[in-house]
């Protein structure tokens, strides 16, 4: 006995529907305008005391979560889906990984995205105080030869130089195609621009740091309340500290910029992300031309004069809070007037 055959108009639909590009069709990525770049949270995201992303996600709605594998925290974004939240976690490895996951991540176009790398440093008392507020023209790294000071010259400041050198401070910068981690120039009219958006902003203050930045005498702009200003980054995986540290990351900026930057934040990601972005740049992933780069000062860098490094760098954060205030009201007031401007700053970077 003979199966009946199925009726042709019914294989045409069963087939219609296998092959119908909707049903293959891959979900287009969210073309994301922002992405907040922070480096660690305390605790939770929202209500408890405040980490780098707190203050981002209450108060820009940041109330959409989603999963983000490739990360160290789940990402965060408005419901309009424009701007996107990211916790890399600290030191280089962890930023440089983060952003090389986001960066590649298929569910999100970041191609005009513009990427704000925000957070709390310590600040050089020779350049601003506590709660001030830096836009960055170069981010460092720190590759270096290192001997233990005790075993330099009695004429050597200190015994961190640069590879192909052989002493800290030369002359000029040793050549090292084969070793390229140490200067990332940022868009310096993007970052002008911000600085322009932000130089009048009164930012807050507190008692207990206002009596605390009183102790460094001599170093006048340390005695400031807290202003906004453009200042470099130094990336270091070492947490350092002191008046002597101090000093090389000053002459470290210098000598890796040729004299154009100085140095004003020390922390411990920036070179990460920027290693991450100038990569995802090359493959069309980012635009490395829209990178903001903001820190603000929790702790300054060094000892207040008549204390000793240890002390100072064991003590407790006073200004935390401070920098978490300061940074989110100048990036916010930056990231506002982006996105309030989308239908030029989508094609036109600002100050370009």
């Amino acid at each position: 006995m003979r199966t009946p055959a199925p009726c042709v108009p019914a294989i045409l639909f069963l087939l219609a529907i296998l092959f119908s590009p909707s049903l293959h069709a891959e979900a287009k990525p969210w073309p994301i305008r922002a992405v907040v770049i922070a480096t660690f949270e305390v605790g939770k995201d929202t209500g408890d005391f405040p980490g780098e992303f707190q203050f981002w996600v209450e108060r820009e709605h940041l109330t959409e979560i989603i999963d983000f594998p490739g990360g160290v925290h789940p990402l965060r974004t408005n419901p309009e889906h424009t701007i996107l939240g990211m916790v890399s976690g600290t030191t280089l490895v962890n930023a440089t990984a983060s952003m090389m996951a986001l960066g590649l991540d298929p569910r999100f176009d970041l191609s005009h995205a513009y990427l704000l790398i925000n957070g709390i440093a310590g600040v050089d008392p020779h350049s601003a105080s506590i709660g001030s507020a830096a836009w960055a023209n170069y981010v460092v790294n720190d590759v270096a030869r290192a001997i233990d000071p005790r075993e330099a010259p009695a004429t050597w400041p200190y015994g961190i130089f640069p590879n192909g050198a052989s002493a800290p401070k030369p002359a000029t910068l040793p050549k090292a195609d084969w070793m390229r981690s140490n200067l990332y120039p940022l868009n310096p009219k993007l970052a002008a621009w911000a600085f322009a958006q932000t130089k009048d902003l009164k930012l807050g203050d507190d008692p207990t740091v206002a009596e605390f930045r009183k102790g460094f005498t001599g170093y006048p702009n340390a005695q400031r309340p807290p202003f906004v200003l453009m200042g470099d980054t130094f990336a270091s995986d070492y947490y350092w500290h002191g008046k002597i540290m101090t000093q090389y990351a000053e002459d470290w900026v210098k000598l890796y910029t040729e004299g154009k930057g100085t140095f004003v934040m020390t922390e411990m990601e920036d070179a990460g992300f920027m290693n991450a972005i100038e990569r995802l740049d090359k493959m069309h992933r980012v635009d490395s031309n829209r990178v903001l780069v903001l820190r603000t000062g929790s702790n300054y860098s060094m000892q207040q004069p008549g204390h000793d490094a240890v002390e100072s760098v064991t003590a407790p954060y006073i200004g935390t809070r401070l920098a978490l205030e300061s940074a989110w009201l100048c990036g916010s007031t930056v990231l506002h007037n982006l996105l309030t401007h989308w239908d030029t700053t989508y094609s036109q970077i600002p100050g370009n």
